[in-house]
């Protein structure tokens, strides 16, 4: 098969370029008789000339056709052997992206041609290159779809569950008393909060992804906004059994943000640090100045995050509990909200981790 298309392409032009010459050849001749019978007066005149040129013919017949067959040949010649590396690499090309169109875009095309066979092989390998890589965003960009489908149902069912069962209980009267009743109404309360957080954080989060979220923005002293939010969570800290380590740089690192978003960013990193490091006890609030950015760090001592995990902790719903155990609380979005949230100022958040603390690291541009 690859032999067919080969003689194909390569000799196909040949028989083309013959023809042509054969064609030009008959047209000189008929054209020159014309021209002369134009030119000449008398009809005299014209048979002598018709007598000198098929004399002038027969003379040179042999050698013109001698000639012809020489020049055909040696053109021949040499059309093939400059033809035949470029429909050699040009059969190679259109075997390769036949097995492409089969869905192989893994493989790329190796042509040792030049100039416009090469970067015609360029082209097609970037093609493939792109295709494929929106091939795996798509794949990927699907399975992101069916996990978010797949945790919201979750995270939804579950309190509903337990609010519809407690209710239950109240309305079939099956509690033995009236600190049961408020037993049963207490918990269906709470789930119902927990219900609501997680149905506006997944608003929150939808608006942000989609742009259309507005910021109110104006000039604020980095520093003070976090002394304020430390100051807030004593109380949780407390509860925890934890203590908080301010370490603020003398710079007032002013940024130009909206102060309510920033202060739901700031708060969930420390919600986070509380759940899930109080074996460490301390959580460390640190700020500084570099390279015209201001650096705010959340550290806590407790259980490190492993390395599968951590590249994962601002995807929606992930949790490094792969249980996902309703005793942590929240929603599942918190990271993945402050995340959005900083990058929506231009901002940029990582989190780093090993066997003696977790930091995660904001960085702001400063006015």
């Amino acid at each position: 098969m690859r032999n067919k298309r080969f003689y194909k392409y390569w000799l196909s032009p040949l028989g083309e370029i013959v023809t042509t010459l054969l064609l030009t050849y008959i047209s000189l001749m008929v054209v020159s008789r014309i021209l002369i019978y134009l030119y000449l007066n008398t009809k005299i005149q014209l048979i002598n000339y018709i007598f000198k040129f098929r004399r002038l013919i027969d003379s040179v017949m042999f050698e013109g056709a001698t000639y012809v067959i020489t020049g055909i040949s040696l053109f021949v010649g040499v059309y093939l052997l400059i033809t035949y590396r470029k429909t050699k690499s040009l059969v190679a090309i259109i075997d390769q992206t036949e097995m492409m169109a089969s869905g192989d875009l893994d493989r790329l095309i190796e042509v040792d041609g030049e100039n416009d066979i090469r970067n015609l092989a360029e082209n097609i390998n970037n093609i493939s290159r792109q295709l494929k890589e929106i091939t795996i965003v798509e794949r990927k960009a699907q399975q992101t779809k069916n996990d978010l489908i797949t945790n919201v149902s979750h995270d939804l069912r579950t309190p509903l569950t337990s609010i519809i069962g407690y209710l239950e209980i109240i309305d079939t009267d099956k509690y033995k008393d009236e600190v049961r009743l408020r037993y049963y109404a207490n918990i269906a309360f709470e789930k119902a909060k927990a219900l609501n957080l997680l149905i506006n954080d997944l608003f929150e989060l939808t608006k942000m992804q989609n742009n259309t979220i507005n910021l109110d923005k104006v000039d604020i002293n980095l520093v003070e906004l976090l002394g304020q939010v430390v100051a807030y969570f004593e109380y949780q800290f407390k509860n925890a059994e934890m203590q908080s380590r301010i370490n603020f740089s003398e710079d007032k690192l002013i940024v130009n943000a909206d102060a309510g978003k920033l202060v739901r960013a700031f708060e969930n990193l420390l919600s986070n640090a509380i759940k899930y490091g109080r074996d460490g006890f301390y959580v460390d609030v640190i700020t500084k100045m570099e390279e015209n950015m201001a650096v705010v760090q959340v550290i806590n001592y407790g259980k490190s995050i492993s390395a599968i995990d951590l590249p994962y902790i601002f995807d929606r719903f992930y949790r490094v509990e792969k249980s996902r155990n309703s005793d942590i609380g929240g929603s599942g979005l918190g990271l993945a909200i402050t995340k959005n949230i900083i990058e929506l100022h231009q901002g940029t958040i990582k989190a780093y981790s090993d066997d003696n603390r977790t930091i995660f690291e904001v960085r702001l541009p400063v006015k």
